[in-house]
């Protein structure tokens, strides 16, 4: 099995519903990101505000970083799907 190979996500009903969890939760990830971006860019209007706009930014960025770790995540984790389904046929013969 490829990595990221986009037909990967239809191979079985169980790589269907880890792509579904990992889609999700990497949604989730860069929603909150570009929330924290934009919250923090609004605070940077108010010098009060300028501490609290900064860890809006550091906060945002881990998450920015965090999304794309997901898929590298999600793929792995197909590979070890793949590498136990091709042992278990091997076993077989």
């Amino acid at each position: 099995m490829r990595p990221f190979a986009p037909n990967t996500r239809n191979a079985s009903k169980r790589h269907e519903k880890l792509y579904a969890a990992y889609e999700l939760a990497f949604t989730i990830v860069q929603f909150c990101a570009g929330v924290l971006f934009l919250v923090g860019s609004w605070m940077f209007f108010y010098k009060t505000w300028e501490t609290p706009a900064i860890w809006c930014f550091v906060v945002g960025s881990a998450l920015f970083v965090i999304g794309p770790s997901l898929k590298l995540v999600r793929e792995l984790h197909y590979a070890m799907i793949g590498d136990f389904a091709d042992l278990a046929e091997r076993a077989k013969q």
